[in-house]
């Protein structure tokens, strides 16, 4: 091996890691996630859990104790009156409310498998979903039940239970919330007929509590090992597939986020969660990791238009959040936001795409906090590295691995790469899933000796600190030259004048491949911004080659629910109009 090649084995990382942060994970405290969940019910009592704050501040809470009592009785409901058994598949297709976390703890407590499912989806998406995993029980929110006379049919979904928004507030603020939602929005379409069973999750809760008292025994005897929860993935690649995350993932990965973060966490923590639950992000560094730690969880329903979270952000003591960085940039456009930032503020939490620099610089002038940046996915729990909350800041870094984490780069040979060299980001540690569900192939495929192939291309420092180059398939090759899209948008985003930008490769009949960038402008800038403006923008910082060669000016770009742009979409529109 050359002597410039980086010796993985010494792991440079945990100098960072200094007196704050542990070498290795502590040893397992629980059998599995119904143990821990159960555990912080007995611990935290009284104290506020969940908080669900509807735009209009409207509001509605639920104690630890409310939560374990409930959750019990959700799971009392699954196996005494739904009858499943343990290892059975319940899928949950919830916003961010108070049901939620009832119904997911309630499904692990039954010894079940959560199938995270996101509300937005198409029957079509549905129906592939529910029949891929096996679901029997669906919980579903009833601003889409319309949905469900077509997708039923079509499944095996024996039972399915109707939740809203406001469920759990208030008698008041709850008629409040459900009168607009039908009168005024019309969002509550009247329930189809169906030849199964379809009940409110008032009326499950009631029927399982009853059985509550059985809960224990449900989930004492499950093990680690067990599935825990299908999080579905890789539906910007192919057919969509079902990670197997263990009770032994998600738990370790909770360990993870909390060492990490531990420097910074007192005993009355208050989290934003604008993130979707379903999202493997918000599930484990919000959910999992905050009730672990007797945090009070401030739930979002719909996070979008972003001004739907000024009530939550006035009213609470927020301490953290975590965002995309589409989230952390609308925040910062919001008037009411920059003359009154969040005065409890510890520290924000970025992953899912991207951390633009000017964002990230943006947002501490704003905040006087920190925008801590990481990196994972969702065959890793997720997290796999982050970025510490305590000495220099690393700008345009997604950090070092989180303790108990191996993490390399290889090239094309699957050798490790020099020093500041980019390679494929592969991954060895607890948090790494079980494989697919199901998918025997796509699992060898992504999982080899032991390390799980990200496809993210990576770059490492000397001191063992990773930077995201970009995706392995979404690289432009413009003559020859690697252009990194992440790095053009980075650019782009220095400039005030835009508000979002994507980039993504075209073809090009002199260089193969040619740059193009798609662009949001920011209504805030006085004056117009022209395609000659970004061009001269770019060429102050970047190489000749990695220039756009073409500009597209957007009112909006394709986002994912929890506010990531899309470029698979874009490059699905550039396809469709060069093979005219």
């Amino acid at each position: 091996m050359k002597a410039d090649m980086p010796i993985y084995d010494t792991r440079p990382w945990e100098a960072a890691y200094g007196s704050a942060i542990a070498r290795e994970l502590p040893l397992p405290r629980y059998r599995n996630l119904a143990e821990l969940a159960a555990s912080a019910c007995e611990r935290y009592t009284e104290k506020k859990a969940f908080t669900a704050v509807v735009p209009n501040g409207m509001n509605g809470s639920l104690t630890y104790r409310q939560v374990g009592e409930l959750s019990d009785a959700f799971a009392g409901y699954l196996r005494e009156v739904c009858k499943l058994q343990a290892g059975d598949r319940v899928a949950v297709q919830l916003p961010n409310s108070l049901t939620y976390p009832v119904v997911a703890l309630g499904v692990f407590k039954a010894g079940c498998v959560l199938v995270n499912t996101n509300p937005l989806y198409t029957a079509s998406e549905m129906v592939h979903q529910f029949n891929d995993s096996g679901a029997n029980v669906l919980v579903i929110v009833d601003m889409f039940a319309d949905k469900l006379a077509e997708v039923i049919p079509k499944t095996n979904i024996q039972r399915v239970v109707l939740s809203g928004v406001s469920e759990m507030f208030p008698a008041i603020p709850n008629a409040i919330v459900r009168g607009v939602q039908k009168v005024w929005s019309q969002v509550l379409p009247p329930i189809p007929p169906l030849s199964i069973p379809v009940e409110r999750i008032k009326t499950a809760l009631a029927s399982g509590k009853a059985h509550q008292s059985k809960a224990m025994g449900y989930w004492k005897d499950v093990p680690s090992s067990a599935v825990a929860a299908l999080q579905y993935t890789g539906g910007t690649t192919g057919v969509s597939k079902g990670a197997m995350l263990t009770h032994a993932n998600l738990m370790s990965n909770v360990d993870m986020v909390l060492a990490m973060g531990k420097s910074h966490h007192g005993s009355d923590e208050c989290v934003l969660t604008a993130l979707p639950l379903y999202h493997i992000f918000a599930f484990t560094a919000n959910l999992l990791s905050f009730f672990e730690l007797g945090g009070h969880n401030i739930l979002i329903p719909s996070p979008r238009p972003v001004q739907n979270l000024q009530r939550a952000i006035e009213n609470y003591p927020i301490t953290w959040i975590t965002g995309v960085n589409t989230l952390f940039n609308g925040l910062m456009n919001e008037e009411w936001f920059t003359a009154f930032p969040p005065k409890h503020l510890k520290a924000a939490i970025a992953g899912g795409t991207a951390l633009h620099h000017a964002v990230a610089e943006r947002w501490q002038k704003i905040t006087g906090t920190r925008i801590a940046e990481g990196f994972g996915l969702t065959e890793c729990s997720p997290v796999v590295t982050f970025n510490t909350l305590v000495g220099k800041v690393r700008s345009d870094s997604i950090g070092v691995p989180v303790p108990g984490t191996e993490v390399r780069l290889v090239n094309d040979e699957n050798m490790p790469v020099p020093h500041g060299e980019p390679g494929e980001l592969i991954v060895r540690g607890p948090q790494v899933m079980k494989g697919y569900w199901n998918r025997p192939e796509d699992t060898v495929s992504i999982l080899k000796d032991g390390w799980l192939y990200t496809g993210d291309v990576a770059v490492m420092d000397a001191d063992g600190y990773f930077k995201i180059v970009d995706r392995k398939k979404d690289l432009v090759l413009v003559s020859g030259f690697n252009v990194y899209p992440n790095e053009i948008e980075d650019a782009l985003a220095k400039m005030d004048a835009v508000l979002e930008a994507a980039v993504v490769g075209v073809p090009d009949a002199n260089s193969g491949e040619a740059v193009r960038a798609y662009i949001v402008k920011n209504p805030e800038f006085a004056g117009e911004l022209t395609k000659d403006m970004v061009v001269a923008h770019c060429k102050s910082l970047l190489t000749d080659y990695k220039i756009p060669k073409s500009i597209i000016f957007r009112d909006e770009l394709p986002k994912s629910p929890i506010g990531k742009i899309l470029r698979k979409d874009l490059k699905a529109e550039v396809k469709a109009e060069f093979n005219k």
